[in-house]
């Protein structure tokens, strides 16, 4: 596992371009496992602070339950549609997976049993539109081999 301060050592210009696409949009997308092992897809929200992924979740959610029974997760990026006629010219999206690793919550939150996390990171991806607009390239790190580009058609 990694901090992100790792991923911004090794590849600062992949990380940037991760980084922008999370903060394209305040709400991102979650991927917990449930008790049974089967997906649950939630809304999170979530910040890059002094070289750490951070987010949080409401005490009580379905969310926490599971973070905190495996805290393996996934999180996509907001989805940004490109433009209709240039799928070339459109952002991509990011994804990363990790645990989820508890943290105390800040002095001043007003939010009872709400749970305050930090991910290390397993593996970061972006996929877009390549020029011309007829492959995909994947973009990706992971604690096995680094920064990696690949395309497929």
């Amino acid at each position: 596992m990694a901090s992100w301060q790792e991923i911004e050592n090794d590849n600062p210009e992949f990380a940037a371009r991760v980084k922008s696409l999370f903060e394209a949009g305040t709400n991102k997308t979650i991927a917990t496992l449930r008790r049974d092992g089967s997906p649950r897809i939630s809304g999170t929200e979530l910040k890059f602070d002094a070289g750490e992924i951070t987010f949080g979740s409401m005490g009580g959610s379905m969310k926490l339950l599971d973070i905190r029974r495996d805290p393996r997760v996934a999180i996509h990026s907001p989805t940004l549609e490109p433009p209709a006629d240039h799928p070339e010219r459109g952002p991509g999206d990011a994804k990363l997976a990790g645990v989820a690793v508890e943290t105390p919550p800040p002095a001043d939150s007003p939010h009872e049993g709400a749970g305050f996390f930090h991910v290390d990171v397993r593996e970061v991806s972006v996929m877009y539109v390549g020029d011309p607009a007829d492959h995909l390239v994947i973009e990706s790190w992971d604690t096995k081999h680094g920064y990696r580009r690949r395309t497929r058609k």
